[in-house]
């Protein structure tokens, strides 16, 4: 009847953790009158039976009082942190009371998994962990070292008490059970001065709980004394400092954890001032990153994806050692490869693209302040074409990633796209190449990277002027562009490819031309728009460069395929290709391919593109001079079912397309020793020629007629007018 919260057993938990949190902060905060004089006595007795109360309710849980032991716990704990001093104590002598009565209460059963330990065959109940142990270890620590008396002692002896838990609670477990540790605890506190008033003791007290400790038991307290490294702090910033160190020696924690440590650095770095504290979350950031750099890069990118000045200053801590800078710089590069287009999300978290972003913006501040130039020298290659593929990437960024992005504060800072851009002159400078950016801005290079329009031509601006560099490096760039290709992205294929075909054109990659021939019929068969064409102008170039054009050869039938693909401008590429390649192989390959090519070079003789059959009719035309020995019978009748189609595209739109067709129908004449032919198409008497053809053999009529037919539905008038004129 004293303490208003005795009717919380007969509550809902909400309701409950209501009324005590209502109890609580009336009880804690009465005004002095209530607690001088002749009321003294009767607060003294509401205190009490407030503390009788809470252990009723923790005994009358059941199979969950340990929830309701720990739920009490929440609820009291923010009021250790109050003002004024009176309130700390009072909410602090509630929880060593209750930490003493479970310390005699045998209803209580923890799931041992709470202290590290593992026991066979044991399967942990939720209703059994003690999860609150991080948090009330942690926090009763750092009020070991309170300013005021009264609260430190009420710190000493919860803490006391939750040790003698601890240890009875393992003593349960026959595998688990320590004697000597319990008789420890019957003489501590007489041997313990409990009235702790500093730091080492508090220390002392620290280290015998670390080995109790899971690893969310340490992040919790990690979290609670970073906290406590803000200035002013009530507590000691020096037991702070060395409550993380302790625990941060060998860290075992999952990203979720490393994440929330990193952002617990970031909000309160701002605010910590003292020397050992900043040399503590040195310390921090170092062991996790050599331990986590995966968590600790994609954390920091996550805390600020603008790169803050708070973030900036993180990164320092980062790359102020050699090792953990190599691993972190190795990770942004992983970063800002994952470039996927099919995982988008309006989480920073969870979208890839976003972190790339970030990512850009951390390597540019990062050479805004270069202390680790040989661990980025070291990957130059691989770190140019990652931003040059970022700032491919940055042109199709979505309105609503861009703004996710900005969330921060986007004043006075460059859009995406021109960050990126700005990374990679800034990685170019720094590594002594001011001659190719300047050389590159001179031809409008970098403006060119910045439109969707003229973004590839940009690259190749960019990628001629790195064919400049030294040959090592040009090597390496090669080689990583190649091995790049070698698994398919859309992200970022089209660039790579780009640049790859441009760098075909140095004379020094003979030796290392394998690799790249290796990739190429993949990407021939791309459904890339405008794949298989880039990719079959790099194979040209190569069949006109006499000391790597034999090595093309082995992509002949890739080539040959391109010829009956949809794509007519790969086809306009393919027929001058296969032309170099027939005169490279030997006489009887040269024939034997000239005849298979033969049959499939006359549907190209009406393709849509004036290009196309042009330089289908001339290859055709080449043809009969490859073919030798007794594959010529079998060529003439490819040359016979030619002659109309030629002929009527004497008559083509296209002047070129009309004067091939008239050096073809020469050249058939001479191939099947028809003198007339021969004469009557160099005057091109095409009319004539319609009737020698029908005198000539009368058997092929049907032929004939048959393949007129289909120029009736040609798109080209003249060609269906002479069309109806042969019929």
């Amino acid at each position: 009847s004293l303490c208003p919260c005795s009717r919380a057993g007969l509550l809902l938990p909400e309701k409950k953790s209501s009324l005590l949190h209502a109890c609580f902060w009336s009880t804690f905060h009465l005004p002095p009158q209530h607690r001088q004089g002749p009321k003294a006595s009767l607060y003294s007795k509401t205190l009490a039976a407030m503390d009788s109360v809470l252990q009723s309710l923790v005994c009358s849980a059941g199979t969950l009082s340990i929830v309701e032991l720990q739920n009490i716990f929440q609820l009291l704990l923010p009021f250790t942190n109050s003002q004024p001093a009176v309130v700390q104590e009072r909410a602090m002598a509630r929880i060593a009371r209750l930490a003493s009565f479970i310390t005699t209460c045998p209803l209580l059963q923890v799931c041992p998994c709470f202290a590290q330990a593992t026991v066979p065959g044991h399967q942990c109940s939720k209703t059994h962990q003690f999860v609150m142990l991080g948090k009330l270890v942690g926090h009763l620590t750092l009020c070991c070292t309170s300013k005021h008396k009264g609260t430190r002692h009420e710190a000493a002896e919860a803490l006391h008490h939750l040790h003698i838990f601890i240890v009875q609670q393992l003593s349960r477990w026959p595998q688990l059970h320590d004697e000597g540790q319990l008789q420890l605890q019957e003489g501590w506190l007489a041997r313990q001065p409990w009235q702790l008033s500093r730091t080492n003791r508090a220390i002392k007290i620290f280290s015998m709980f670390t080995k109790y400790l899971q690893p969310s038991d340490q992040v919790d307290i990690i979290l609670i004394a970073i906290k406590s490294l803000r200035a002013p702090s009530a507590y000691s910033i020096s037991l702070a400092s060395h409550m993380v160190d302790i625990l941060t020696m060998d860290p075992a924690f999952q990203q979720g954890q490393v994440l929330n440590i990193v952002w617990a650095i970031y909000g309160n770095l701002p605010s910590i001032k003292a020397v050992v504290a900043l040399k503590s979350l040195d310390r921090v950031l170092l062991v996790l990153t050599h331990k986590h750099p995966s968590e600790v890069v994609a954390s920091l990118l996550q805390c600020s994806p603008t790169c803050t000045r708070v973030a900036v200053a993180m990164w320092k801590m980062v790359f102020s050692e050699h090792q953990a800078a190599k691993k972190v710089l190795r990770e942004l590069l992983r970063v800002l490869m994952n470039q996927s287009l099919r995982k988008t999300s309006t989480s920073t978290k969870d979208n890839p693209r976003i972190l790339s972003l970030a990512a850009t913006r951390t390597i540019t501040e990062i050479l805004l302040h270069p202390t680790c130039l040989r661990e980025v020298d070291a990957i130059f290659p691989q770190l140019f074409l990652a931003l040059l593929f970022q700032v491919s990437f940055t042109t199709e960024l979505t309105l609503q990633e861009v703004q996710i992005f900005w969330k921060e504060n986007q004043q006075g800072l460059l859009t995406p796209i021109r960050s990126a851009v700005q990374s990679m002159r800034l990685l170019l400078c720094t590594m002594g190449f001011e001659s190719q950016v300047l050389a590159i801005e001179a031809q409008g290079g970098w403006d060119a990277l910045l439109s969707t329009q003229t973004h590839l031509m940009g690259v190749r601006i960019v990628a001629r002027e790195m064919m400049k560099t030294p040959r090592p490096l040009r090597y390496t760039i090669f080689s990583h562009l190649a091995e790049l290709l070698s698994v398919e992205d859309p992200t970022w294929e089209m660039v790579a490819m780009v640049f790859l075909i441009e760098m075909l054109g140095c004379s020094d990659f003979s030796e290392d031309l394998d690799h790249a021939l290796e990739i190429f019929p993949t990407y021939l068969q791309s459904q890339c728009l405008g794949m298989p064409s880039l990719v079959l102008r790099g194979i040209l170039r190569l069949t006109e460069t006499p000391n790597v054009a034999q090595k093309t050869l082995v992509l002949l039938p890739y080539i040959i395929e391109q010829l009956q693909g949809a794509d007519s401008d790969a086809r306009a590429v393919a027929l001058p290709v296969l032309g170099n390649m027939l005169r490279l192989l030997e006489r009887k390959a040269s024939s034997h391919t000239a005849l298979e090519l033969a049959e499939k070079l006359r549907p190209l003789f009406d393709d849509e593109l004036d290009t196309v059959r042009e330089l289908s009719i001339r290859l055709f035309q080449n043809m009969m001079e490859f073919v030798v020995g007794a594959e010529k019978k079998k060529m003439k009748k490819e040359v016979w079912d030619s002659l109309l189609p030629l002929l009527f595209h004497l008559h083509d739109q296209d002047e070129s397309v009309a004067k091939a067709s008239q050096e073809a129908l020469c050249s058939a004449g001479q191939f099947l020793k028809w003198g007339q032919l021969a004469q009557l198409a160099d005057t091109a008497q095409a009319w004539m020629i319609c009737e020698c053809l029908l005198a000539r053999n009368r058997s092929k009529a049907k032929d004939y007629l048959h393949q007129s037919q289909a120029y009736l539905q040609s798109p080209q008038e003249p060609l269906r007018q002479e069309a109806v004129r042969f019929i």
